[in-house]
């Protein structure tokens, strides 16, 4: 015989409107109430059906995450695993499912997330990086439809985004090689159409000038977010007539790469080239030497973008258009120690 959500409800000592609250995670449902009727449903066997409940309601409990492009960088980078980690967590925890998409190129971006838009195959999107003039951003505003963006975007302060200082954070980790007594400080880039690229780029413009430090554009280099990328950034650098002393690096996968380029010519962390870079994952402490780092929260920001998209689909906020900071620190360690 199947069991009905009346069966539930009879059971559990509640209106069957309010078992249908707790299947959709209602905010207005108190824990005691909530954990009652699913101690129910587990004893006497129940399983929503969850297609069902879609076509009644038009939700899906679903959001959607779109992978950065180049799709690699999903895979060589420990910063998405992470923050993918954070939304698995909380999105579970709310009771919504998580689809993954991307695109080859832009335009196949756009017309991945336009088809789970118009098609409503999820009720919310969550980008998990900012860039200049965003395709994607300006479709999802036209469309009025529920989106977060992990990063700040340029032009619209009213976006719901969740974001660190980048611009402070930078400035710290720039402030922290001039105390180690460095006039050379050079910076190691991602894409210059990212967001977060300009801040922390500005942040070291920031702390260099404050400092009556010297900024060249030859002690800049531009790149991906791969090993690759601070290999050869440390060919450029180690080359120059006049190479810097210190850098600034914009993830510490790429300063993997920049580490593994001084060994193979014989150059050594600190003594000959002061490193620090960002997030923080779980190798900078194991590499040689261990690298200084500012630790961003990634597991916090997938978590919090989750929790504010899911907050914004439920509208459980007047105006969930916020801007969420997460708190950074710095991790001093051995690669940017003074030089002895």
């Amino acid at each position: 015989m199947t069991v009905t959500i009346k069966d539930v409800a009879r059971r559990a000592g509640v209106s069957p409107s309010t078992v249908s609250r707790v299947i959709s995670n209602h905010p207005r449902i108190s824990e005691e109430t909530a954990l009652r009727v699913k101690r129910v449903m587990e004893e006497i066997g129940y399983h929503p059906n969850m297609m069902a409940k879609s076509l009644v309601s038009r939700t899906t409990q679903t959001i959607a995450v779109i992978l950065p492009r180049p799709a690699d960088e999903l895979f060589q980078n420990l910063f998405f695993s992470e923050v993918i980690r954070g939304i698995v967590a909380q999105s579970t925890r709310s009771g919504y499912d998580l689809l993954m998409a991307t695109g080859a190129s832009e335009r196949e971006e756009l017309e991945t997330v336009t088809r789970l838009v118009r098609g409503r195959r999820v009720d919310g999107i969550l980008l998990l990086t900012s860039r200049a003039n965003d395709p994607v951003v300006a479709m999802l505003k036209e469309a009025k439809f529920p989106f977060a963006l992990i990063g700040r975007h340029e032009d619209d302060s009213e976006l719901l985004t969740i974001d660190n200082d980048n611009v402070q954070a930078s400035y710290d980790a720039t402030r922290h090689l001039i105390s180690q007594g460095h006039e050379r400080i050079g910076f190691v880039s991602g894409p210059p159409n990212l967001v977060v690229s300009r801040d922390r780029l500005a942040g070291y413009h920031k702390a260099l000038k404050e400092g009556a430090l010297p900024s060249r554009p030859e002690w800049i280099v531009e790149g991906e977010f791969l090993q690759e990328s601070g290999y050869r950034a440390m060919s450029l650098l180690m080359g120059l007539p006049e190479r810097p002393t210190a850098l600034v690096v914009i993830d510490d996968v790429v300063t993997f790469g920049i580490l593994r380029g001084l060994m193979e010519i014989g150059f050594s962390v600190p003594k000959d080239l002061a490193l620090v870079s960002f997030n923080n994952i779980v190798f900078s402490e194991l590499a040689t030497p261990p690298i200084s780092s500012i630790d961003i929260g990634i597991y916090q920001l997938g978590y919090t973008a989750s929790q504010e998209l899911i907050r914004s689909i439920n509208a459980e906020r007047p105006s969930p258009t916020r801007r969420h900071l997460i708190p950074h620190r710095l991790v001093v360690r051995e690669s940017s120690l003074r030089r002895t």
